[in-house]
């Protein structure tokens, strides 16, 4: 008897491919009802704006053993058994390491990761060929507790005022959760360091407009009932999840660009693998062409000096990288002043 599985042709730039999804009926989203089949049909069916967004980047895949209320893991290296067509390109970690990882093409890949039980696309802020020097600038609007996605969005708004005063054009999508993402394309001319500190540059002056409602504090302790800006995201090999992957939350939510007239009314967890396709369908995809009229970031590097002469200097980097020059000591405060 031949095992449970579900072919599935996809289309793409290179024709149709037939791909094999294995226990298409086991339930992934159980709150929801939502299987591997539907998951996977999902990639079809969202493939083109899911690889404008995702394509041509190394991504690493978080990956689960069963539904999403079970165990995960990331792969960064290609999984085993990858078709022919699935490509994958070396980069450096921060350890100094090099290591290939999986870019996606073409929808069919999306929907071979998904057969090997992938749920979030992360991938890098640069491009395949060149993954030192990304070509997005990304603001991940982290809500703290007593915080959430509601007290984001004026900082999202502030943001993007923010962007054009420096000659960026920003974009906008829910992270899938409780918080927002904001990206900017910029020239691939600077190296992951640089980008960081344009991210802190934009963080502080925003910190300095809002100061009741965002924080760059990399300590929990210090935070408060504010908006994190995580500047560490920034980072070589710190990613987050793609436009239009999904999220193992219990209603499958999908991080979702949005036009920024919608962000105001929104509803972040409306935005799921059953409503967004007739979403992209029905309005199209608001980030199509991103990549057309890419900004610098110049005025924010002026910025980062500006604020280093006057005395703030480099942010803690996340504890597995290595240590990094100017960077404060890994201490939170409260073990700092109270060694005992």
């Amino acid at each position: 008897m031949a095992a449970d599985a579900a072919l599935l042709t996809v289309p793409g730039p290179h024709g149709d491919r037939t791909v094999r999804v294995s226990s298409p009926t086991r339930v992934i989203w159980p709150e929801a009802g939502i299987t591997k089949l539907e998951l996977a049909e999902y990639f079809i069916a969202v493939g083109e704006a899911f690889v404008a967004a995702n394509g041509d980047r190394p991504i690493s895949l978080q990956r689960f053993s069963g539904d999403v209320t079970g165990e995960q893991f990331f792969s960064k290296n290609p999984p085993k058994g990858a078709p022919e067509w699935v490509r994958s390109v070396p980069v450096t970690y921060p350890s100094g390491r090099k290591h290939p990882q999986l870019v996606i093409d073409e929808p069919a890949t999306a929907v071979w990761a998904a057969q090997m039980n992938t749920i979030v696309f992360h991938p890098w802020a640069s491009r395949a060929e060149r993954s030192d020097y990304p070509d997005q600038l990304r603001i991940d609007l982290d809500p703290q507790p007593g915080t959430g996605f509601a007290e984001a969005v004026p900082a999202a708004l502030a943001l993007r005022e923010l962007f054009g005063e420096v000659g960026l054009t920003a974009f906008v999508k829910t992270s899938g959760s409780r918080g927002i993402h904001v990206f900017a394309p910029i020239e691939p001319e600077h190296e992951f360091l640089d980008v960081r500190h344009a991210v802190i540059a934009l963080g502080r002056e925003l910190e300095r407009r809002m100061p009741a409602e965002v924080t760059t504090n990399w300590w929990k302790e210090e935070r408060g009932d504010r908006i994190f800006i995580d500047y560490n995201q920034a980072n070589r090999d710190r990613t987050m999840a793609g436009a239009y992957s999904p999220r193992p939350l219990p209603h499958a939510s999908v991080s979702c660009p949005l036009e920024w007239e919608e962000l105001e009314t929104t509803d972040p967890k409306a935005h799921t693998i059953r409503t967004v396709p007739a979403r992209l369908a029905t309005s199209g995809d608001p980030w199509a062409g991103m990549h057309e009229h890419p900004g610098r970031i110049d005025v924010l590097l002026e910025w980062w000096q500006r604020d280093l002469d006057a005395g703030l200097g480099e942010l803690p980097f996340p504890p597995d990288f290595p240590k990094m020059p100017g960077e404060p000591m890994r201490v939170q405060p409260s073990r700092a002043r109270n060694p005992d």
